[in-house]
């Protein structure tokens, strides 16, 4: 079996993992859970997202969480290595994030998406691809004038929870398109768990053919249909090396009901079950990583368990982690 011996993964949990949640998560744990993640090891970690909190009020905290973990002094000495993020899907998050840099305590990179399905792209967005596009390309100057890097995200390259099947193809056009527009890099999405292990090496195969340096690529799985480890092992076959993932397996669409209160959000949700959604493990995929011998960039895995105990009691529910229970496999004889 060939796959890269080192990797690097960021961890989305405090805002992907919690946006689907349907309780407000306290503003002091976001930043408890960011800073811990940050002492655990992890160089890239993705906390909150600026768009309007009337649809998203799980973040209608952003500048705070921003401001807390910028002044932080149990991370003073780590965060200058630590790349974090905020989403910014439209014109006036983006300028948010843009005035936040320039007062100190902005994100080092933002998140811009585009779906490869018309109607799922307009559902999250509001806008149409060609008008996406075109606001894209002027706002992504705009952040990379500021000193914020930029990813772009591509969207329902497996499949689309509205229209069915897609395009993989069409994905691989939109990849070349964020780069060429100035994105310092590109999330591959599948959004909903429709991707599928041997088409996931396929897509991989076809995009390292076509933009062969693994930095300029972010895997990013969900596990709806539990194959987001078998999604993972295709990935790392195909030669992927930045992974993405949330404790616990959690995250998704954002929540339409949150503390008591029916909020916009995106809609309606696209699973019968909400509980059903979520994005792979961060604690099982570094367990079946460094069980396999790939080098984890620093991260520590004891750590990383202890946190998804401790963000089961923050989300108050057993969550999808199985190596939490489980633990690591020994590396050598227990003595018992």
């Amino acid at each position: 079996m060939n796959y890269p011996k080192k990797v690097k993964i960021g961890d989305i949990t405090v805002r992907d993992g919690y946006q689907h949640e349907e309780i407000f998560i306290p503003t002091d744990a976001k930043v408890w859970m960011a800073e811990q993640l940050i002492l655990a090891g992890f160089k890239n970690i993705e906390v909150t997202n600026f768009g309007n909190p009337r649809g998203m009020p799980q973040f209608k905290d952003a500048d705070e969480v921003m401001k807390r973990l910028r002044s932080s002094k149990l991370i003073a000495d780590l965060i200058d290595d630590v790349t974090i993020t905020a989403v910014t899907i439209r014109e006036r998050a983006i300028e948010r994030a843009i005035q936040a840099k320039k007062e100190g305590w902005g994100p080092d990179r933002i998140l811009l998406m585009v779906s490869t399905s018309e109607s799922h792209h307009r559902k999250n967005s509001g806008l149409s691809l060609d008008e996406y596009w075109k606001m894209s390309e002027e706002y992504i100057k705009k952040a990379n004038d500021a000193g914020i890097k930029v990813n772009g995200t591509v969207s329902t390259i497996w499949g689309c929870p509205i229209e069915g099947p897609t395009d993989m193809k069409k994905a691989v056009e939109f990849t070349k398109r964020w780069l060429d527009i100035g994105a310092s890099d590109v999330e591959h999405a599948d959004h909903d768990g429709s991707a599928s292990p041997d088409r996931v090496y396929q897509y991989y195969s076809m995009i390292l053919n076509e933009i062969p340096d693994t930095s300029k690529h972010i895997v990013h799985f969900h596990t709806t249909r539990g194959w987001g480890l078998a999604n993972v092992l295709a990935a790392l076959q195909a030669g992927m090396t930045h992974f993405e993932s949330a404790l616990g397996g959690i995250g998704g669409q954002p929540a339409n009901f949150v503390s008591g209160v029916p909020v916009r959000g995106t809609g309606a949700y696209y699973y019968a079950d909400p509980n059903l959604a979520g994005l792979v493990s961060t604690e099982d995929m570094i367990v079946m990583m460094d069980e396999m011998g790939i080098d984890l960039d620093g991260i520590n895995v004891d750590k990383v368990l202890e946190l998804g105990k401790m963000n089961e009691k923050i989300v108050g529910r057993r969550l999808r982690s199985e190596a939490i229970k489980s633990g690591r496999i020994p590396k050598s004889l227990t003595g018992r």
